[in-house]
């Protein structure tokens, strides 16, 4: 099984002077690979690497990093992690290698018995959720427009938002 962390909760609103101030939440799913989905903006290294820190866990020891989509603010940081596989929306790719799987067909990517990755188009035309068996349930995280904030669906069915606390 897997455990779900939330390293940092995303938020969006406009500020007084009218700009879109944005950030995507990032999540660390600990089991049998080790994944981080959505390395923020690129100005974010930081708090991603304390985040991890506080977790016991290094850049090294992540094996794929999941963007749920290619925005800035959901692949800023992938760099940090040279030593695992890069699933950007429907692209998959380690070092300079990239392999072809069938999102467009509506084909889940298998990671391991734990977690799997589908595609799901809407905020692009790429974008793709992440399902999580966790010790506790099943889990689906994927962007949420509104807020920006990880939406959970429990049971892959009953829509909630029912947000995993940060580890802050």
């Amino acid at each position: 099984m897997c455990e779900v962390v939330v390293l940092h909760d995303g938020y969006s609103f406009v500020n007084n002077d009218g700009e879109m101030i944005a950030n995507c939440s990032c999540t660390l799913i600990k089991g049998p690979h080790n994944i981080i989905i959505d390395t923020m903006t690129p100005w974010d290294s930081e708090v991603i690497l304390t985040a991890l820190k506080e977790h016991q866990i290094t850049p090294d020891d992540i094996n794929f990093v999941v963007s749920t989509h290619g925005h800035s603010d959901h692949t800023g940081n992938n760099n940090l992690f040279l030593k695992a596989t890069h699933i950007v929306g429907f692209s998959i790719s380690f070092k300079d290698k990239y392999y072809i799987h069938p999102f467009e067909k509506g084909e889940e990517y298998v990671i391991n018995d734990f977690v799997k990755i589908i595609p799901t188009p809407g905020h692009t035309l790429s974008d793709v959720t992440v399902l999580v068996k966790s010790e506790e349930e099943n889990i689906a995280i994927v962007i949420c427009l509104r807020s920006m904030k990880m939406l959970i669906i429990k049971a892959f069915g009953k829509k909630q938002d029912l947000r995993i606390p940060s580890n802050k």
